[in-house]
């Protein structure tokens, strides 16, 4: 992707799903309520991302810290998830749709882990989405587990063997990232590889972040300047060169 977005719709957009909880509570609702009407805007927005040529989607599901949250919430989403898998993957499988999942599997249920190998394997040869779930994951997770991989393999650690050895080495890193529910941090999503995406938090919560909501972070994101560390100078220099057909 060039480096200044110039009305380009991005390739890989990352989502924290935040606000399911509080959307319940809102409405006197048990928070798991929250969470199964979080999956319903995670697939309006799936299908948003087909029809605007969005190629990654990366969603946090499920943070290595929210294994704090109380214990009926847990189970809850736990269940959700198991409850989730069985119902959309055929439907994903379909729409063109590849899972990949991201995060630590070994605390997870054997049913579980059952379920997330399936719907990698039954949608594997599927290009026209790429979502990735990222489910118990955790940024600094991600960096420890890829070192860790590293030494294993005695291979040395730089910037460009690390970035091959982390969770979402398949696709780029985001363009833009975006969080819903008012609050402006990472929380620990995608440290690494977020190093240089375009930020844009909502105040929607993420039950409520429907295509236009998503649109307006698109509109957003066509009008931020992409510099990786160069000037605006720099970036108008380069498009002012002519390729080497033109200066044939």
């Amino acid at each position: 992707m060039s480096s200044n977005s110039g009305g380009r719709t991005p390739s890989h957009v990352a989502i924290v799903m935040d606000g399911n909880g509080r959307w319940a509570t809102r409405r006197l609702l048990p928070r798991v309520a929250g969470h199964r009407q979080g999956v319903e805007s995670l697939k309006r927005c799936v299908q948003a991302c087909l029809d605007r040529g969005i190629r990654v989607l990366t969603v946090f599901a499920f943070s290595s810290e929210n294994w704090n949250r109380p214990a009926d919430e847990v189970s809850g989403l736990m269940e959700l998830l198991g409850m989730a898998l069985g119902r959309e993957v055929p439907q994903l499988a379909r729409a063109g749709v590849r899972i990949r999942v991201a995060g630590d599997r070994s605390g997870l249920s054997a049913r579980l882990r059952e379920g997330l190998d399936a719907a990698e394997r039954e949608t594997a040869h599927n290009d026209r989405l790429i979502l990735n779930v990222c489910f118990n994951y955790g940024g600094r997770w991600d960096i420890v587990q890829a070192a860790q991989t590293l030494v294993a393999r005695g291979e040395p650690i730089s910037e460009e063997s690390l970035s091959k050895a982390l969770s979402l080495a398949h696709v780029g890193d985001p363009d833009l990232l975006i969080r819903t529910g008012g609050e402006q941090r990472l929380s620990n999503f995608l440290l690494w590889q977020a190093a240089y995406a375009e930020l844009f938090f909502s105040d929607r919560l993420w039950p409520d972040f429907d295509e236009v909501a998503l649109d307006e972070a698109l509109a957003e994101f066509a009008r931020r300047e992409r510099r990786f560390g160069r000037t605006s100078e720099q970036l108008l220099g380069a498009a002012a060169v002519p390729g080497p057909r033109a200066a044939a």
